[in-house]
Parts: C-alpha cells; structure tokens; sequence
C-alpha cells in the first residue's frame, strides 16, 4: 500500500528523524513536510522552546518560524511578477529605479584599496541581480584583511546589529551606501552570495511605489493565502512564534538567538529580503506547490510556466561557475536559478560535503536552506516537496539532521 507514492511504513522513518534530534536536545522541536502527487505528509515533533511558556506549547505546520535565506527564492518570484506586467525587464539597465548603482565603478584588485578601482563595463541588470552576479556579495575574509570585506559586513542589515546598538538603516540610506562602494567585480563576471537579494527588494520597493513587504503580499502572499509569512509577528500570532537558538563556540553551550519577544516581535527598518521574512511551514508549502506546479495553486495563478522556468534552470556558465562558490568544487554539482540553487548532476552516491540539497534528489530539482537550519527542495522529476523548519543556528548537525531528514523522505518513495 502505498500514500501520495509513498510507503507508509518506510514514510515513519521521517518521524523517527525527527524524534532523535528532538530527544537528543539538539532542537525543541521540528516540522517536517514531505509532498508527492498531491498527497501531504506533515510531522512535527516537540516544543517551540526549551525553556518559558514555549516549552508547553507543541510545535506544529502553522509554528512561526524564521526563513533566513529561504527568503531568497520568495524575493525572486515576487521579481518576476514585475517582469510579467512589464514594470520590470530582466536585461534592462536597474538605473533607472536604483540610480545608486549608476556609472558604477569596479575595484582594480578585489583584495586591495577601496580607492583603487577602474570603470564598470556595463550597467547592472535585473538579471544580474537575480542570479547573484551583478558584482558584489559577501566576501569571505578575516576581518582587517580586506578592505572591501570589511565595507560590505557593515552593510549587512541584520538583526544583530541593531543588537550591538548599531540601528537599521532604511531602505534609500542602505543602497546609498551600498552604492557610494565600488564593485567587488564587473557585472557578470561570478556569483557573490546575499547583497543582490536586499538590492532586489529596493528595487521591487521603488518600481511598485510601496514597502517591499505590500509588494510582497500583494502579488505573492494574498494570492497564495500565506497570511504568516511577513518580516515582522504581531499580536496574538507571537505565541506561535519558534524561539530561536545557537550554540557558543567557546562553552558550547546553547543560547536563546532570538525568542517570541525579540527582533521579529516588531516591524524592521529594513525589510532584509536577504534573509528576513518569518513563515510557517504550510505557507511555504503553498509557495513550493505553486512553483512545482508551474506557478499555480488552487487555480490562483501567480506566475507564467515559462517564469518558473526560467527561475528554477540553471542560470551560471561555466567561467561564472569556475570562478564562484563557497568552496572550489563548490558548482560542480549545482548551479543557480534565481535566488536559489538548481540541481545539474547526480554524481555523488551519498551527500557530498557542505550539501545545500538533497543528494538523492533529481537533476533538476532546485530550493535552498536557511540559516535558521530550515530548508526546503522541490523535485519536479519526482513531483515532490519536502520542508524541514527548526530554529537553530546552522552548524555540523543542522547539515547531518537535513541530510537524514532527506534521506528519511527519499528512501519512502514506492513507485
């Protein structure tokens, strides 16, 4: 017997999963989602919090959690719906709405001097931004070992450092200073992480003429009935809200990140589309399901089929490739759509190391984690979602418990 092309009996192991990691302590609780042709497997397991109130209060698919960087592919389809009323077009000049990136200028030596820099060979694009090349990211380095390293860090409009007494910036005075630095390289020359999803939402902000976040709901979270996913948690609904947790690299000890009444308990200065919405793991499911199903769900359609395409192909070349990644080898297996990575070889017979996706999962599958450890895959070749949201701080074991999490989903397939 078989449910949604699933063995009911080998689908338990998804639970047994979950119980270990939650009985270990190594997280409160967890939501798991495993979808195929049309059938919905949800498990969850445990409490929103160790410790307070949360810690009564069982965690279930509506549990708020925070999506960090599972923000990314959310920002990219609100994109592609300016792209489809004709607001927005992909190879167009930003310059227009995001005049800060005018006439940019491009650093002579990526490890050196600030000052030192040359022109840009052209302007930056929409589709640069949305498949991480548009010149300028995250770049790893110790800090005081480049300048431009540094200059980028400081940008990053992260709940920690309104923390650390060093408050927001809003939108116009983000991209002002995003724009007063020069590139890192020219405009699709390599993939750099992160930067390009917040200058997206700017430019999402300003060609609609409202907060990114109204934009957002309008043309994405009311049409898929996604009521819980936003960058802040009002009223009542912050009972439902995960506390957060990670652990001290010199105690080893876990601590609260962040809990119910922390930063996402009000609405941010800046809206970070990098990494800032909250979400429930049925919402996101309503989301992976209108993509999987070619930008439709219930008959609400968001997105044309050939948008989805497009955001969920392969987007990087080979020199893009060669040149880009967290680690070298990093695109072998992978490449980029918009705002998330695409599956472009099976080459591996169990998870290579630093996996951002299932390593059983098809060519062409694609999604992306978050740092939060949630992650999340759609497998078209399999017609198949799978959602994992904890709230822990990614570290070793929030890659081994989404690896056994997938490997728990894949290994219930019966047909």
């Amino acid at each position: 017997m078989t449910t949604g092309g699933f063995s009911p009996k080998r689908l338990a192991r998804v639970r047994e999963v979950l119980e270990r990691y939650v009985d270990s302590g190594f997280v409160p609780g967890a939501v798991a989602v495993v979808a195929r042709h049309g059938e919905v497997h949800i498990e969850a397991m445990g409490s929103l919090a160790f410790e307070g109130a949360g810690s009564g209060t069982p965690i279930a698919a509506d549990t708020i959690c925070r999506l960090a960087s599972m923000t990314k592919p959310v920002v990219a389809a609100c994109a592609m719906t300016l792209v489809e009323d004709c607001t927005l077009r992909l190879d167009d000049p930003v310059d227009e709405f995001l005049p800060e990136l005018a006439d940019m200028r491009v650093l002579a030596d990526p490890d050196g001097p600030l000052a030192d820099t040359v022109p840009a060979n052209r302007p930056v694009t929409l589709r640069d931004l949305l498949t991480f090349t548009c010149g300028t990211g995250v770049v790893p380095a110790e800090p005081g070992t480049v300048p431009i390293a540094d200059a980028l860090a400081a940008l990053a409009p992260l709940e920690s450092k309104e923390s650390a007494g060093d408050p927001e910036p809003a939108p116009d005075e983000w991209m002002r200073r995003l724009g007063a630095l020069p590139l890192v390289y020219q405009p699709g020359e390599r993939w750099m992480y992160h930067h390009a999803a917040n200058v997206t939402g700017v430019l999402i902000a300003r060609a609609t003429g409202m907060s990114f976040g109204q934009a957002l709901r309008e043309r994405i979270c009311g049409p898929l009935g996604m009521r819980d996913t936003g960058f802040s948690v009002a009223g009542q609904d912050i009972s439902r809200l995960a506390t957060a947790y990670q652990r001290d690299d010199a105690t080893g000890k876990v601590f609260v990140e962040d809990g119910p009444g922390g930063y996402w308990s009000r609405p941010p200065a800046f809206e970070d589309c990098g990494g800032g919405l909250v979400s429930t793991a049925a919402d996101y499911l309503a989301f992976a399901s209108a993509l999987l199903a070619g930008g439709t769900r219930n008959g609400e359609r968001v997105l044309s089929r050939p948008s989805v395409t497009l955001m969920t192909s392969d987007q990087l070349t080979p020199a893009q490739k060669a040149a880009s990644g967290f680690t070298p080898g990093y695109f072998d297996d992978i490449g980029w759509g918009f705002g998330m990575s695409v599956r472009t070889r099976r080459s591996h017979p169990g998870p290579p190391p630093g996996v951002s996706y299932p390593w059983a999962s098809s060519v062409g599958s694609y999604g992306w984690p978050g740092r939060y450890g949630t992650a999340w895959c759609n497998d078209p070749a399999e017609d198949m979602t799978t959602i994992l949201m904890i709230q822990r701080v990614a570290e070793p074991q929030s890659v081994s418990m989404r690896l056994d999490f997938w490997t728990a989903a894949y290994q219930a397939i019966d047909d």
